[in-house]
C-alpha cells in the first residue's frame, strides 16, 4: 500500500476515535478542512510540519502516529489485513 493511503487511514481511524470531525481537527491544528480531507483519501502527502500539528490533536506522539502508519503500509504489502474494530 502506497503511504498516503496508510497515512490516511490511520488519520481518519484516529479522528474518528477522539469523535472529532474533519472540520474541528483542522481547527485544532491550524489547518484548512479541505487539506485534512485531501489527506485522509491519500491525495496528499504530509509534510513533517503538518505531521507535528495533526499527531497532538490526535492525542498521539509523532512517533506513534507515524508508527501505526508504518505499521498499516507493511500489513497491506504484505497481504495481511487487521481485523476491524
Amino acid at each position: 500500500m502506497e503511504p498516503e493511503i496508510a497515512f490516511g487511514q490511520v488519520l481518519r481511524e484516529l479522528r474518528k476515535g477522539r469523535d472529532l470531525s474533519q472540520e474541528a481537527l483542522a481547527l485544532e491544528s491550524g489547518i484548512e478542512r479541505n487539506y485534512v480531507s485531501l489527506l485522509e483519501l491519500g491525495r496528499n502527502s504530509a509534510s513533517v510540519k503538518m505531521i507535528f500539528k495533526l499527531a497532538p490533536a490526535l492525542g498521539v506522539s509523532v512517533a506513534e502516529f507515524m508508527g501505526m502508519v508504518e505499521t498499516r503500509a507493511k500489513e497491506k504489502r504484505s497481504g495481511r489485513t487487521r481485523p476491524k474494530t
